[in-house]
């Protein structure tokens, strides 16, 4: 169902999950083009725009955690953008929607909105999003100097578990914001007029919002190969050093294993028949282990 807000001469009308009535809606009584409505029943779309005469359509992906903040998924809006209303379509309630509400609470307090322009509504719509896609890559930020920390803890499984979560978020992040760097550098660039004059600044902070994401995706997507790489060589001189242990008292055993085997057997051995044979095993068995041992730390093994 379509909801809409005037602000002056500009409306905005806000869709969430549109139905098939909706699209219906928005074919009559804006006569867009059929692939542009095509696009709005189909998720999983790439960022694009296109270009018409009298208006331009959308498709834009920002990244979101899911309903236990642990996994990132792509949100994907999209806007029709003609020179007297813009119309937004998410897919489930998100940012455009708590700020649409927030606009309609606004309107409903007779409080003043400073948008004169369709250009500026769409550039305020997408700068809060962009902010709300700043706050998330912090976040991950956040997640990554808590994997620093936890580098040296004993906790090896949590840890990997953290390095995976956070690589997939950022391989996630990457396919967002790169696509997306050609298309705002149209807006930049004044290869997209719009309706208004004297917006390539805006249209600037926008990419340069979107630059500095990609920026940062770079940076963190080195940092946790670090970290992994780090965390993996951590692990391998653990295991090296448990292995390296066991080996040690393999070592020592096997000579002592031969000699209680050896006398295990039930044949004719040397003092088998001195009553102080068990002593003397002993005594030879001590002397082996502080032979060993002094030999090992002599070559420095220990």
């Amino acid at each position: 169902m379509v909801d809409t807000v005037k602000i002056g001469t500009l409306r905005w009308h806000h869709f969430v999950s549109p139905s098939e009535e909706d699209l219906q809606y928005l074919k009559e009584n804006f006569h867009f083009h059929p692939l542009d409505i095509e696009d709005c029943r189909s998720t999983n779309q790439r960022p694009k725009i296109d270009i018409y005469d009298e208006y331009y359509f959308i498709i834009l992906h920002f990244p979101s955690f899911d309903i236990h903040n642990r996994f990132l998924t792509i949100k994907e809006v999209k806007f029709f953008w003609g020179e007297d209303y813009v119309i937004s379509i998410d897919q489930n309630k998100w940012v455009v929607t708590e700020m649409f509400e927030d606009t309609r609470k606004k309107i409903s307090n007779k409080e003043e909105i400073e948008i004169g322009t369709s250009d500026t509504m769409l550039y305020r719509i997408l700068e809060k999003l962009m902010n709300s896609s700043l706050n998330l890559m912090r976040r991950l930020g956040l997640e990554l100097d808590r994997i620093n920390e936890d580098l040296f803890s004993t906790r090896a499984q949590k840890t990997i578990m953290q390095i995976s979560i956070t690589r997939k978020n950022i391989i996630l992040i990457n396919t967002i914001f790169k696509p997306q760097l050609p298309l705002f550098h149209k807006f930049e660039s004044g290869q997209i007029e719009g309706f208004a004059e004297n917006m390539e600044d805006y249209w600037g902070n926008i990419l340069d919002y979107n630059q500095k994401m990609w920026d940062m995706a770079e940076d963190y997507q080195e940092l946790i190969e670090g970290l992994s790489k780090t965390f993996d060589s951590l692990q391998t001189n653990k295991i090296n050093d448990i292995m390296k242990t066991l080996t040690f008292f393999s070592a020592i055993l096997l000579p002592l294993t031969f000699i209680t085997g050896l006398y295990g057997m039930n044949i004719g051995l040397p003092l088998q028949n001195d009553s102080r044979s068990f002593f003397i095993i002993i005594a030879l068995m001590l002397a082996v282990v502080i032979g060993m041992l002094f030999y090992f730390k002599r070559r420095k093994w220990l």
